[in-house]
């Protein structure tokens, strides 16, 4: 499966893997801000923006093995690998089966734990209602847990803007990206043996995965740093995206040693 990609900026080369039911389109202020600390890799994970979905059936290491791929056709051998959300997991994932081409590990408002049983079902079900009906239990039930109360009550063009990445999700890439993070296992392990850096972001008001699962994550790794946005939800790099290109930018030159490539 090859990835539709955007790309900025060069240097030591970072993957930045987007949220769910977004697209490589939210990391645009990461392409703009980080251009100048890095190379900044920004693909459409499989069904979204523009990459097919294919055939295969649902799963975080088929999208893991995605990002591979895509490694393989730039000519890079390793890279500083991170996601947002179900990015994040897809990162986790990488780890697993890809540890030998990592540099260093970003993790933001991403969550190490396995899915309870309630939440599985709650994936199946909107899986389910978003074949039926379309994007609109999307918009009334997903989005409104994106965006942190802070966005939502000052800066309304960036919840616009994520509404309409939201709205423009296709029916089939939600329910596959659904099933395939109700099926991934606990990524604590994967976490514990990380021979690289890794850097925790988390939003101070996100709710879908809070502060205290960053915290877990940095806990259970030999090297990690959290970095806790201020302001910020879910979103935490499109809704205060200059906090978050920083925090990046610093763990880029503080613990990876500057953009070596």
């Amino acid at each position: 499966m090859q990835l539709y990609t955007r790309s900025s900026g060069t240097g030591l080369p970072v993957v930045l893997l987007h949220a769910f039911p977004l697209s490589s389109a939210m990391w645009l202020a990461q392409r703009e801000g980080l251009a100048k600390a890095c190379r900044v890799i920004t693909p459409d994970l499989r069904g979204f923006g523009g990459s097919r979905l294919g055939d295969d059936e649902p799963s975080v290491d088929l999208m893991a093995d995605d990002v591979a791929r895509l490694l393989d056709d730039e000519g890079i051998d390793r890279a500083v690998v991170g996601g947002l959300s179900m990015g994040g997991y897809v990162t986790m994932a990488f780890c697993r089966r890809h540890a030998d081409r990592v540099l260093g590990v970003i993790l933001a408002d991403t969550k190490a734990g396995a899915d309870p049983p309630a939440a599985r079902d709650n994936r199946e079900r909107i899986a389910q209602a978003v074949l039926a009906d379309g994007s609109e239990v999307l918009v009334s039930e997903v989005l409104p847990g994106l965006i942190g109360p802070t966005t939502k009550e000052r800066r309304a063009m960036v919840f616009g803007r994520v509404k309409g990445l939201v709205q423009s999700a296709p029916p089939g890439a939600v329910a596959w990206a659904q099933r395939a993070m109700a099926a991934r296992p606990d990524s604590f392990d994967t976490l514990g043996t990380l021979k690289v850096p890794l850097l925790a972001v988390v939003g101070e008001e996100d709710e879908l995965a809070p502060p205290a699962e960053a915290e877990a994550m940095v806990r259970a790794v030999p090297d990690g740093r959290l970095e806790i946005i201020p302001k910020a939800g879910h979103l935490s790099a499109v809704e205060q995206p200059e906090a978050f290109n920083a925090a990046v930018a610093e763990f880029i030159d503080t613990d990876l040693g500057g953009s070596r490539s």
